[in-house]
């Protein structure tokens, strides 16, 4: 899952958990951390032998926090697998940009296309693995595959440039 934090966007994904013991993959490292919830909206967290405590304040939409911590408080909105599909799926009716881009990190599984083809709109062009999803990415107007940046099988970050495109006025 996709989760904001102030400015910042993380990937978490929930590899294992054993009673109060969780295994966390946090934009590709791995954290071992004790979670007890002490009180109502309070937890309490053990990592590496420190000891953290935070007050998770649920605000009415349901998928957004205030968590204040001894010294901080952050404003943290969790954005689900649904939630960011129907965003990348608004992004679709944009206007076309000169590039693909991936808007999460991921995995390339198809590339559809070759450099120098020449495609119509809403031709599919790149498939790319996230969180156990693939997604077809297309182009919205007609345009010519300038230069492909990635190959099947490779990793993506989030907001990487997979391919260049020459667009048709």
């Amino acid at each position: 899952m996709e989760v904001h934090i102030g400015n910042r966007v993380a990937e978490i994904e929930l590899i294992s958990k054993d009673g109060n013991k969780v295994q966390l993959n946090i934009d590709g490292k791995i954290l071992e951390v004790d979670i007890v919830m002490t009180e109502k909206g309070v937890c309490s967290l053990l990592h590496n032998g420190k000891s953290y405590n935070a007050e998770l304040n649920r605000s009415e939409q349901g998928k957004k926090y205030k968590v204040n911590t001894h010294f901080s408080s952050f404003d943290v909105e969790i954005v689900d697998n649904q939630a960011k599909f129907l965003r990348m799926r608004k992004k679709d009716d944009a206007a076309q940009d000169n590039k693909i881009t991936s808007p999460m990190p991921g995995k390339v599984v198809k590339v559809l296309v070759n450099e120098g083809d020449e495609v119509e709109t809403g031709a599919n062009v790149i498939v790319i693995e996230a969180m156990k999803m693939q997604s077809n990415y297309k182009v919205n107007s007609d345009c010519t595959i300038k230069e492909i940046l990635v190959k099947e099988g490779d990793t993506v970050n989030s907001d990487q440039v997979l391919i260049k495109l020459d667009l048709k006025k």
